[in-house]
């Protein structure tokens, strides 16, 4: 007994089968966590030191190299990059395979490490080196701005870090918090001339503070041991650390003997400032503060902000008056409406399927059946997705929508087989459900071997590439499994029962539908004559069919390559750069001035702008900035010229213009773990050992020539440049022959330029820190530094210019390094309408044209995945190919027959990538997928008229008597499974708004290669079903 027999004489049986699993399925898609994209981005480790005092060159040299040199025999290491900054920090960012634990890669990195820190500098040593899993981008931003003139930045980012940062960075998944701004401090205004005439310096200063603000522990009064009879036990409080600046000010530094008193008001202005000045915000240009919230990894994006956004209204009660919050970046905004875009994507290819099968199936009994197979598959995919411990995100989304189309073929097959039985045989529903399972079951089984023989490949790819692949393998091969399941159990028990005998409803027709079947019968009349004629002009069919696979060839090859289409994610960055040793207040002007052609000309398209000077993805410095503009709603900023790319362009256009700065608008990419920005990203190695001056120059010369390239654009460094560098000289001899001791000189010199941190206060509850610095007057221009003195050992006081010299130099702000090489990291992106992929290759191309032949590049981030996912992709395709022929051979026990399927896939690739290129895609990841699915398709296609062929055959029918009966049998099903599943897809070619760029991708591809795989493959299956069987297998 069959299976299919089987629960024909149970359908509830069936039905329970199917129950439970949607029962099963629906549980399990509740606990589904909801998400953008699975872990894609290959996991990240990051060791941070500190050297104080030193600077780029001095910890690359003494810090940097010592622990990369300890970077070997990691597990799964892909590369590495270094940065040592002029600030004496040093970053260097391990990056992992895919699929390598975090903890395992953090484990490994930290061992490494501890081998290389007894070599490291002390200062390094006491300060630590630390190594923490890599969170690199915003998932969200928290601003606070105030426009009521009450508030300034300081007080903003006061109020930011004391009373919002750590209850925020407690949230569950949120992985690390920084703050565009800083705290309040103690600040401490030295004036030299004031030190001078006490005979007091710096160091003076320092040493009475740390003794006079202090927390001192005195014990307790009785406490035990104690003697015996003591009656009482009490605590003991003494001087404890000052609060206010005025405690500060009479803070005692020097007693003359006479009794006078020089107190630190007396030489230094006092006040509550900022722990640092080097960042400073605006939202449409007031001022502001804000929190970049990083996710921690492996945390759920949407569950994550959503408890984000709770706390930070929680704690909005708390504002003073005047302030208020805002989110400048919130990605799941995007996340969510891109995911309900597919949502509503997927409902509307249900709909059309439906729509299809009830045009032709003409009754609702014959409709139900199919579309009862829809949310059994749908809610059982489900099931294997939690099993398989997956999500529900964009990508397996996509993979259901293109699910609908293939589900729903195979129980289209069934009822339309039975149809046809009990309308040219007259039997009833149950027997010609039995005659009709008899026919069809080897199909079903071949179409279901096949389609998963194209996705199951997927699934074992590596790299970022991979898990993209396997999203949509686990879930298609999923649905196809029990696609193939439900049209061998319930629609044949539901033929049986639903159906009706032909002659109680199937004659009569309906206006539209005897129209309709009227033009059928036409079109099949005249596509047996075609057919005919194609069999008997076998060699004329053969080359057409030769140039059709010349055009796919000559397609292909001018496809433009690329990893992930870009996505309008609702914002744009402004990377700016003003010249070397440009200050903030010019850099937060520029900043405004970007941000005012946001809010002006591009009024329409743009919600506000939140602008920061002092930080940048390409670094921190008073000559570095950003401004995050947050557009409208995608349903405002409808049409291409209202894009995110669109209006990142026109500023492009407009920023060019400025002479005092370079203002980069980009657009994130479509994955931000990947990186900060679409296009490309390259690291510049010095391959020869020319030194940081020849890659300087080598880089100008690239940056030239890509200047100049029509295929480029935004080609930038992801770096600071050089910086103007007062170098002071300090004569030791003369130092020593005034007795001035070298700690004093540096102590000194450290507190008149730099900013010395002393010890901590108490501001209102809260532990805050102490700084001395000269004050701004006497720290402006290099003659300044001879304002200073220092006490010699005779209790003179001895100028800085006695015994110090200074000259300029250029010396770079930070140096970094890639894979161990001196390296500089470059940005940039394709002209309109240029894929990364052609300007990687353009890029590659300029590296050529340089006259220093010891450069070398090698890609990261993106371009790393792009490359990798490039060279996978013609393996991939090939593996597909081969296990469909292998699972065909299998089938019909014969190597020849499957060519007869095999020769049909390049007429449904020809139709993918023409549609493609026409449209002006490009062959990315999603692409890929649409092609394997092109491929899947058309040999289900084939499948059934080969399948029918055979048989046909096998009773004693020629070659073409066979293909002919079978070209006339299968011409309908073949159409309306093919239609329905191009109605299926339809909405995702035709979508817009959030996520619209992967929607149109994937559903270009599948539209046009099914269209021209339906179309060609009617007329060229039976030809390539009589060649082989006459040539090959030599049947008349």
């Amino acid at each position: 007994m069959s299976l299919s027999r089987f629960f024909i004489d149970r359908p509830v049986f069936a039905w329970v089968i199917a129950i439970i699993v949607m029962l099963a399925g629906g549980i399990a898609a509740l606990s589904l966590p909801i998400e953008q994209y699975p872990p894609i981005a290959p996991p990240a480790v990051v060791i941070s030191a500190i050297y104080p005092g030193a600077d780029s060159e001095s910890l690359q040299n003494s810090v940097t190299q010592v622990i990369e040199q300890q970077l070997t025999g990691l597990d799964n290491l892909l590369y590495f990059s270094s940065q040592s900054n002029a600030d004496g920090t040093v970053q260097i960012t391990a990056t992992f395979a895919p699929g390598t634990n975090p903890d395992i890669a953090q484990v490994q990195v930290q061992n490494k490490v501890q081998a290389s820190v007894p070599l490291l500098p002390q200062a390094v040593q006491q300060l630590g080196v630390t190594v923490a899993k890599n969170t690199p981008n915003f998932i969200i931003v928290i601003g606070v701005y105030d426009d009521t003139g009450r508030w300034n930045n300081v007080d903003i980012s006061d109020f930011i870090i004391s009373k919002m940062q750590d209850p925020l960075s407690r949230v569950p998944g949120v992985g690390n918090t920084r703050v565009f701004g800083s705290q309040y401090a103690m600040r401490l205004w030295l004036d030299p001339y004031k030190l001078h005439n006490f005979g007091l310096q710096p160091s003076d200063v320092n040493a009475a503070i740390q003794t006079q603000n202090v927390q001192v522990s005195a014990g307790q009064i009785g406490a035990a041991p104690a003697v015996k009879g003591q009656a009482i036990n009490a605590t003991v409080t003494a001087q404890s650390r000052l609060q206010t600046p005025e405690q500060f000010r009479n803070i005692i530094l020097k007693t003359a003997s006479s009794g006078a008193v020089v107190r630190l008001g007396d030489v230094a202005r006092v006040e509550l400032g900022a722990e640092s000045y080097g960042i400073a915000s605006l939202f449409n240009g007031y001022p502001a503060a804000g929190i970049p919230i990083m996710l921690a990894p492996g945390a759920n994006a949407l569950k994550t902000v959503d408890a984000v956004k709770a706390k930070a209204e929680q704690l909005k009660a708390s504002l003073p008056p005047g302030m208020k919050i805002v989110y400048p970046i919130d990605n799941t905004t995007f996340i969510r409406l891109s995911i309900h875009d597919v949502v509503v994507t997927l409902v509307e290819a249900i709909a059309l399927v439906v729509l299809v099968m009830y045009v032709f199936l003409q009754n609702w009994r014959a409709t139900l059946i199919p579309a009862i197979a829809v949310p059994v598959v749908l809610l059982g995919t489900f099931g294997v997705l939690a099993a398989f411990g997956y999500s529900i995100n964009t990508l397996t989304l996509f993979a259901l929508v293109l699910v609908i189309g293939l589900l729903v073929d195979d129980a289209i097959v069934v009822v339309e087989n039975v149809e046809r039985i009990m309308a040219e045989e007259g039997l009833n529903p149950r027997e010609a459900t039995l005659k009709s399972m008899q026919e069809i079951t080897g199909a079903l089984i071949g179409i279901g071997l096949v389609l998963t023989a194209v996705f199951l490949p997927m699934a074992f790819f590596g790299g970022s590439t991979g898990i993209i692949y396997r999203q949509f393998s686990v879930t298609i091969v999923a649905a196809m499994s029990l696609s193939i399941m439900v049209a061998l159990v319930l629609s044949p028990s539901l033929c049986a029962t639903l159906l009706k005998p032909y002659t109680d409803e199937h004659k009569k027709e309906g206006r539209f539908f005897a129209l309709f079947n009227r033009n059928f019968d036409a079109f099949r009349t005249w596509y047996q004559r075609k057919a005919s004629w194609f069999l008997h002009h076998t060699a004329p069919a053969m080359i057409g069919y030769g140039v059709i696979v010349v055009i796919l060839g000559l397609l292909f090859w001018r496809l433009p390559t690329g990893f992930l289409p870009d996505e309008d994610q609702g914002f744009i960055y402004s990377l700016i750069t003003l010249p070397a040793g440009s200050t903030q207040p010019e850099t937060l002007k520029v900043a405004q001035k970007a941000a005012q052609y946001y809010l002006d000309t591009e009024k329409n398209n743009v919600d506000f702008v939140f602008a920061v000077a002092g930080f940048s993805f390409a670094g921190s410095g008073e000559n570095t900035g950003m401004a995050f503009t947050h557009l409208t709603d995608w349903s405002d900023r409808k049409g291409a010229k209202n894009s995110s790319s669109a209006i990142a362009g026109r500023a492009m256009m407009h920023f060019f213009a400025m002479r005092d700065a370079q203002v980069y608008a980009i657009i994130p990419p479509s994955v931000q773990e990947l990186g900060n920005a679409v296009g490309f990203d390259l690291w510049m190695e010095d391959r020869g050992n020319i030194g940081h001056a020849g890659l300087i120059a080598a880089r100008n010369q690239l940056l030239g020539l890509a200047a100049r390239d029509p295929l480029l654009v935004g080609v930038r460094p992801n770096s600071l440049d050089d910086t103007p560098q007062l170098q002071v000289d300090i004569d030791q001899a003369k130092a020593s022959a005034q007795g001035v001791s070298l700690a004093d000189v540096n102590s000194t010199l450290s507190a008149a330029w730099g900013s010395t941190f002393i010890n901590d206060f108490i501001d209102r509850g809260r532990v805050k820190r102490v700084y001395m610095q000269g004050d701004a007057p006497y720290r402006m221009q290099p003659q300044d530094l001879d304002r200073w003195y220092v006490r010699s050992s005779n209790g003179g006081m001895a100028p800085f210019a006695s015994f110090t010299t200074s000259t300029w130099k250029i010396g770079p702000a930070s140096l970094t390094r890639y894979n161990g090489l001196p390296a500089i990291e470059l940005q940039g992106q394709g002209a309109p309408g240029v894929s990364t992929g052609t300007a990687l290759k353009e890029m590659a191309r300029l590296f050529q044209q340089l006259d220093n032949k010891n450069i070398g590049y090698e890609p990261s981030g993106l371009s790393y995945q792009e490359e990798a996912s490039g060279s996978q992709a013609p393996a991939l395709y090939a593996l597909s190919i081969l296990v469909i022929y292998l699972c065909l051979a299998a089938l019909y026990e014969s190597w020849a027959i499957p060519l007869s399927v095999m020769l049909v896939i390049p007429l449904g690739v020809v139709g993918a990538l023409a549609l493609t290129y026409t449209r002006g895609l490009f062959n990315d990841i999603y692409f890929q997928v649409g092609m394997l699915t092109t491929i899947g398709l058309s040999a289900k296609n084939a499948i059934l008229i080969v399948e029918f062929a055979v048989d046909a055959e096998k009773k004693g029918a020629s070659a073409f008597d066979a293909a002919m009966e079978a070209a006339r049998l299968r011409l309908r099903p073949i159409l309306m499974t093919s239609i329905a599943f191009i109605a299926g897809v339809t909405p995702l070619a035709l979508a817009h708004g959030a996520g619209a760029g992967s929607q149109n991708d994937i559903g270009t591809g599948v539209v046009g290669g099914m269209i021209t795989a339906t179309v060609l493959a009617i007329f060229f299956v039976p030809v390539f079903f009589q060649l082989v069987n006459t040539r090959l297998q030599h049947h008349d």
